[in-house]
């Protein structure tokens, strides 16, 4: 199945000032999720970002709050993204069948969020070069967990390339610059 920018959504999970130092290859990260983000807007796919317990470890990091739309934001206390309600309704809200999920940690935040968006019937994509873990056994571990649930697990370019389609489309001219 390939990944449709008018059926998908983008979910970034908690990528925060504290957790960020802590998870392997934490600008790696932020780079790749930064990239589709930008591709994101330009593309009009629907974007929301989560932050678990921001009083305590802070707010989105500051390369990616300034690419979240107004209202982008979602605060949440439970690891899943869809134990909250508000952050559910946000999601369902939506109304796109496919969900591309980038974050921290691997094996927590995001995949109790992506075993919950496959059990409500959702395609889940999860972009293993835009996601990360304090440690590689955790990060691979989550992987090999989540694409045994059934999702799938991808990179940022597969993402981006599949979102545009075409190389002669005027979106390609506008945004293969961020590949090179």
């Amino acid at each position: 199945m390939l990944i449709s920018r008018e059926e998908s959504a983008l979910l970034v999970v908690d990528v925060q000032e504290k957790l960020v130092p802590a998870v392997l290859d934490g600008e790696r990260v932020i780079s790749r999720i930064g990239f589709l983000m930008t591709a994101a807007a330009r593309l009009d796919v629907p974007l929301l970002v989560s932050e678990q317990y921001p009083k305590g470890l802070g707010g989105t990091v500051a390369g990616l709050a300034k690419l979240t739309p107004p209202g982008g934001v979602m605060e949440k206390v439970h690891f899943s993204c869809l134990g909250d309600g508000g952050c559910s309704d946000r999601i369902s809200s939506l109304g796109r069948g496919q969900v591309i999920v980038t974050g921290i940690e691997t094996h927590v935040c995001v995949l109790q969020t992506v075993l919950a968006l496959l059990d409500r019937g959702k395609t889940v994509f999860v972009v293993a070069d835009a996601a990360s873990s304090r440690g590689e056994g955790d990060h691979r571990l989550g992987l090999e967990r989540m694409r045994h649930a059934g999702a799938v697990i991808v990179t940022a370019e597969m993402v981006f390339f599949e979102w545009l389609e075409r190389a002669d489309s005027p979106e390609f001219r506008d945004l293969r610059s961020l590949v090179k």
